[in-house]
């Protein structure tokens, strides 16, 4: 009998947080049970793939950082692909899916993946399945549970037709004995890639096969299991649960859905489930006589450790929002050296009281200083694993839980699905099941993804759920610095950095009782707190020492004001999203003094918030820009002031936001875009503001060329690639 050899493709991921690898990862380990073998690499991993001379499938699975930027683990395979001198044909040979994920919240949703597809059917490679876009702005798995159904029937489809024109040709080369024969390993994948498209034949594939019929316990199995972020294709079907009648016989149901009780049809429905993720790490506890005290990273070598030297509160009064202005000391780092709109990120620990809340959830709170050793099981059966590249050896539990793992992440369905065969309460089991369901999938969203539930306050929830610190460790992703954007010009402010952030605030919700604060913006404020600067008081009165943090300069930040001084430019920033522009027009003053005779473009500066006399940021600073001829055109509109009727549309006497003050100067703003080579900056909230500005620019270019919707769409990407249209927002 000729050995079985299973046909093989090939996974690669490019990932910034963990999300595509996650993905790429669980495609890799359900392979098997399609009968599938596959090779899972990083972009990044060159020695290991070879597109130049794969004949195998390719599965793409991709994120987009930053400005539509490729992930860091991908940016030099795009550079590659992206050389001019690769032949039109080089890719000819290669047949590709793709799965990019994005965010419609931000410019240039999944421009990484879009980018690389263009390029492989530039170099002449062929698509064997539609590409998909999945949208963490509405929820990736909307996209990404589809997409994975249709995979293997896919792979399968491509398989079997590459295995028929192998057998063909094999047929040709054995009637001209001239020909060479191939190996008898091809000859055996090809025979088991046609015994592949029989079965598919004669058989349903399991996912659309009758379900198995599973009451409220743990799958039979959990062999070949995913470790997907998101549903697997391949699932176990949980039948409905009876349902208890109370004294009177009448069925009790609730009156309202919530985190840990659902309403008919799926309280009363079979659930597709995904397959168990395969633990792939031992952890252990080593005891030891020293009481570390995780109080930094500890990275803190490659980090800057600088000194909050001011910390002054910008809102006044009852403003909605509290926004505060920190200025931190960099003398001490010549090296660290911004431009005026250039970002860095801040490195918070998560918050201490709920690192106590989770060791005495985990039941560890009597080993929160013993040393945590992570190893790999020698039984796993997951596709890659490796113990997570940050999380160092010999830490402590509590710095692990500190520094390393991201706990106020929204868990993920895989990790509902494992949370499940750690849950003894047959009622909580069944909710986590709907909860990771296909069927649950809006109650997911409700009430666990959109109001930004942490893992804490999931498991709060569920109290006859306890966890091994083994799944925390495998599931939830690195806890990730926070960036912010420089509001200061060295021109102006040598050897200090300035930066802008308001409170964040997450209100409460079924399954968060009260309130809570942001982890950076909250951590920040209680480090200032004692030594805060009022507006109404020109110094603190506070002699206590401000505390120093952690930071690091990020790179490649293309949100910079012209590099030649005449172009004129167009600043839009609401709130916050102000403060870059503070350091923009600091270094434009600056250079104004340094060079009086020199010709400077026009500015304008588009700025918005609720109240003049609450909200207004930077207000003195702004109208001295002014004063000086440093900013030509300052625009302000103010949301909630004098508005008797909130639903009265906005009268160009009262523009209520920063796109109605866009309308009233269109013919300006166009002719500087348009005409004069102009640039255009939008900085603050993704999810409205921007979005809102978008398509107001679109119209105003509609109306100025003359041109239909696609047209002006058109002109307004055109600005995007000549870098002339700049972002940097968040949602």
């Amino acid at each position: 009998m000729p050995r079985d050899v299973k046909p093989r493709f090939v996974v690669l991921y490019g990932s910034q947080k963990g999300q595509a690898q996650s993905i790429a990862e669980g495609i890799a380990e359900e392979a098997e049970e399609h009968g599938l073998v596959a090779d899972l690499c990083c972009l990044n991993q060159n020695e290991k793939y070879n597109l130049e001379k794969e004949s195998a499938l390719v599965v793409f699975v991709v994120s987009t950082t930053g400005d539509g930027e490729p992930p860091d683990n991908a940016l030099q395979f795009v550079k590659r692909i992206k050389k001019r001198t690769l032949f039109p044909d080089h890719y000819k040979h290669l047949l590709y899916a793709l799965l990019a994920l994005g965010d419609t919240n931000y410019a240039n949703f999944c421009n990484c993946g879009k980018t690389i597809e263009r390029r492989l059917q530039e170099l002449g490679a062929k698509q064997f399945y539609p590409t998909g876009y999945a949208d963490d702005g509405v929820g990736l798995e909307l996209v990404i549970d589809p997409w994975l159904e249709g995979l293997w029937s896919a792979i399968k489809d491509a398989l079997s037709k590459m295995a028929s024109n192998r057998t063909a040709q094999l047929n040709e080369n054995m009637d001209d004995p001239s020909k060479e024969v191939p190996d008898s390993s091809l000859l055996n994948i090809q025979l088991n890639l046609l015994s592949i498209a029989d079965k598919q034949k004669c058989e349903p594939d399991s996912q659309y096969a009758s379900p198995l019929a599973v009451s409220d316990v743990r799958p039979a199995s959990s062999t070949g299991s995913i470790g997907l972020a998101f549903q697997s294709t391949s699932t176990v079907s949980v039948s409905a649960p009876k349902i208890q009648a109370c004294s009177e016989g009448v069925p009790h149901v609730s009156l309202a859905a919530s985190l840990t009780s659902s309403l008919p049809p799926l309280s009363e429905s079979s659930l597709n489930v995904p397959t168990l993720p395969p633990p792939y790490l031992a952890v252990t506890f080593q005891e030891t006589d020293a009481m570390e005290q995780a109080v930094e990273p500890l990275n803190k070598e490659t980090l800057y450790q600088v000194p909050i030297s001011k910390a002054v509160q910008l809102s006044k009064g009852d403003s909605v929002k509290t926004a505060i202005l920190l200025e931190l000391d960099i003398s001490a780092f010549p090296s660290m050296t911004y431009q005026p709109g250039d970002s860095f990120d801040v490195f918070c620990p998560n918050r201490a009281e709920e690192v106590e809340q989770l060791l005495h959830r985990l039941g560890l709170q009597d080993r929160k200083y013993h040393r945590v050793q992570i190893l790999l099981r020698d039984d796993t059966k997951k596709k890659g694993a490796q113990v997570p590249p940050h999380i160092p050896q010999n830490i402590s539990l509590l710095f692990l839980l500190t520094w390393c793992l991201e706990i106020r992440s929204v868990p993920k369905k895989a990790f509902l699905r494992a949370l499940v065969e750690h849950t003894s309460d047959s009622a909580q089991r069944r909710r986590l099941q709907e909860l990771c369901s296909k069927q649950g999938a809006a109650d997911y969203n409700l009430f666990v993804r959109d109001p930004c539930l942490s893992v804490s306050e999931l498991l709060a929830a569920f109290p006859s759920c306890s966890p091994p610190l083994r799944l925390l460790i495998e599931l939830l992703p690195k806890l990730q610095p926070r960036p912010y954007s420089a509001a200061s010009s060295r021109l102006r402010h040598p050897e200090k950095l300035h930066f802008v952030f308001n409170m964040v605030e997450f209100p409460s919700c079924s399954g968060r009782p009260a309130g809570r604060r942001g982890l950076c913006t909250g951590w920040l404020f209680d480090l200032v707190n004692p030594g805060l600067v009022f507006p109404e008081k020109a110094e603190c009165s506070s002699s206590l020492a401000l505390p120093k943090i952690h930071v690091n300069l990020r790179p490649n930040c293309s949100f910079r004001h012209p590099s030649d001084p005449s172009v004129p430019f167009i600043m839009i920033g609401p709130g916050t999203g102000v403060a870059p522009f503070i350091g923009f027009l600091q270094q434009r003053e600056e250079e104004r003094k340094e060079n009086p005779e020199a010709k400077f473009g026009e500015t304008w500066l588009f700025f918005g918030c609720r109240y003049r006399d609450r909200d207004y940021l930077f207000r003195e600073e702004l109208e001295n820009f002014v004063s000086s001829g440093t900013l030509n055109h300052l625009k302000v509109c103010f949301s909630r002031e004098d508005r008797k009727d909130e639903e009265e549309p906005p009268s160009a006497a009262q523009p209520r936001y920063v796109q109605h003050n866009l309308l009233l100067c269109c013919q300006q703003v166009t002719n500087i875009l348009l005409r004069q080579n102009g640039y255009i900056y939008v900085c603050g909230d993704a999810k409205n503001m921007a979005k809102d500005v978008n398509e107001t620019l679109v119209e105003m270019i509609k109306t100025d060329l003359q041109v239909d919707q696609l047209e002006a769409m058109k002109t307004l990407a055109g600005l995007r690639e000549q870098k002339r249209y700049l972002q940097d927002i968040w949602a």
